[in-house]
C-alpha cells in the first residue's frame, strides 16, 4: 500500500481538507480529516489577497499559523488511523493561495513547507503551480490531470466540474488529451455577498438564491466582464472576481433586493460553467460535480437545465466524495513530482510543455 497525504485550503478560506489515499495499486481514498479555519486567520488571509502594510511580515507569520493548523489535523487524521508519520510517504501541500498573476508571471501560496515537514517528520511536496507558471503557462487549473487519472476509463465525452471559490472545467473525450480551465466565479461572489448582507459564510443547498429572481439587467452587467469571453488555457482568482467588483457594478445600477442579487450571482456561476462547457465540448454526455457547490443543490438544478442533453450528478455516484477530490489530487500530484512524472497538461494551463511540478523539502 503507498499511501499519501493531500492537503487542500481553497479560495473559499472555509477550512483545511486534508485527505489520506493510497495511490497503489488504485487511486483510493482511505479517510479524510477537516479543519474550520479559525476567524482570525481566515480574515488575515483574505487581507493578504491584495495590497497592505508590511505584507511580508504578516504573510510569514499567517503561513505559520495556517501550517500548525494543517500539521495538527495530519496528526489527528494519523491517530484516527492508527499510522505513523513513516507509514507517509509525502504530504502533497498546495498552501493558501494569496495572488495568482500569470500575466504577470507569478502565483503566490504560503504554507511553508519547510516548517510542516518538521512538525509532521514526514516529506514535503508543495509549489505545485510555479513551474508551469515559468514555462509560460496559467499555472491553474491543475486538477485535470489528475481527473483524468481518476476517470479516464470511463467511457464517452464527460466533464469534471469543480465549484469551489472559482469553477474549472476538466474535459474528458476519449483518445484526446485532457482539456480544461476556469469558468469563472464559483462560490467566491456568493459566499461573499451573503457574509456581507446577511453575515453568513455560505448560502447553504442555494436557499437563499432560490427565494429570489434573477436580474436580467444586472446579470448581462456582469457578463460583460472582459474573462468571460477570454479564450483558454485561462485562470482567474479573487484579483479579478470580488466583493469591490461586485459593488462597484451594483453602484451603477438601480438597488435590487438582497436576495435577487443572490439569485442573480448563482446564475452567473451556472451560466458562466454551462457556456464554457458547450463552447469548448458540445457533446458532454456527463457532468460531474465535485467540490462544495456540488453541494448547492439549487446550483445543480440550474445546471441540469441548462444542460437538458447531459447527466449531472456528483461525483459521488463513481464512489468519489465530492468534497475530498481537490485535496485527494494534491497528494496525487506529490507522487508524480516523486516520480518524476509530468503533473500538469500544456492543453490545460497552456505551458510550453509538460513538466514535474512541485518543490520537495524532505523529511
Amino acid at each position: 500500500m503507498t499511501l499519501y497525504i493531500g492537503v487542500m485550503s481553497g479560495t473559499s478560506l472555509d477550512g483545511l481538507d486534508i485527505a489520506l489515499v493510497e495511490l497503489a495499486p488504485a487511486i483510493k481514498l482511505i479517510a479524510s480529516h477537516y479543519i474550520p479555519m479559525p476567524a482570525t486567520l481566515r480574515t488575515e488571509l483574505l487581507e493578504l489577497c491584495s495590497s497592505g502594510p508590511d505584507e511580508i511580515a504578516r504573510s510569514a507569520i499567517a503561513q505559520q499559523s495556517w501550517v500548525k493548523l494543517a500539521a495538527q489535523g495530519i496528526y489527528a487524521l494519523l491517530n484516527e488511523q492508527k499510522l505513523k508519520p513513516q507509514d507517509i510517504t509525502a504530504i502533497g501541500s498546495h498552501g493558501q493561495t494569496i495572488r495568482h498573476e500569470p500575466a504577470r508571471g507569478f502565483t503566490v501560496q504560503i504554507g511553508n513547507p519547510a516548517l510542516l515537514s518538521e512538525l509532521t517528520d514526514i516529506s514535503v511536496v508543495s509549489d505545485f503551480r510555479s513551474r508551469d507558471v515559468a514555462a509560460g503557462g496559467q499555472g491553474a487549473p491543475l486538477v485535470p490531470a489528475f481527473h483524468e487519472a481518476l476517470f479516464e476509463e470511463r467511457v464517452g465525452h464527460r466533464a469534471v466540474l469543480n465549484v469551489g471559490g472559482f469553477s474549472n472545467l476538466s474535459l474528458i473525450e476519449p483518445e484526446k488529451p485532457v482539456a480544461g480551465f476556469d469558468c469563472g466565479p464559483g462560490n467566491v461572489l456568493l459566499d461573499a455577498w451573503i457574509h456581507q448582507q446577511r453575515g453568513e459564510h455560505f448560502d447553504r443547498d442555494g436557499q437563499w438564491a432560490a427565494s429570489g429572481k434573477v436580474e436580467p439587467t444586472l446579470l448581462k452587467t456582469l457578463l460583460s466582464d472582459p474573462f468571460f469571453v477570454t479564450k483558454g488555457p485561462k485562470s482567474t482568482g479573487r484579483e479579478v472576481f470580488n466583493l469591490p467588483w461586485l459593488n462597484q457594478h451594483l453602484s451603477q445600477l438601480p438597488a435590487f433586493a438582497p436576495e435577487d442579487v443572490q439569485a442573480t450571482l448563482l446564475e452567473l456561476t451556472a451560466l458562466t460553467i454551462v457556456e464554457s462547457l458547450q463552447h469548448a465540448q458540445s457533446n458532454t454526455q456527463e457532468l460531474l460535480v465535485c467540490g462544495g457547490g456540488a453541494h448547492n443543490q439549487t446550483l445543480m438544478k440550474r445546471l441540469a437545465a441548462l444542460l437538458p442533453n447531459a447527466k449531472v450528478s456528483s461525483t459521488a455516484i463513481y464512489g468519489v466524495d465530492p468534497d475530498w477530490v481537490e485535496a485527494m489530487a494534491f497528494a496525487w500530484l506529490a507522487h508524480c513530482c516523486l516520480e518524476g512524472i509530468p503533473g500538469n497538461r500544456p492543453s490545460v494551463t497552456g505551458a510550453r510543455g509538460p513538466r514535474v511540478l512541485g518543490a520537495i523539502y524532505p523529511a
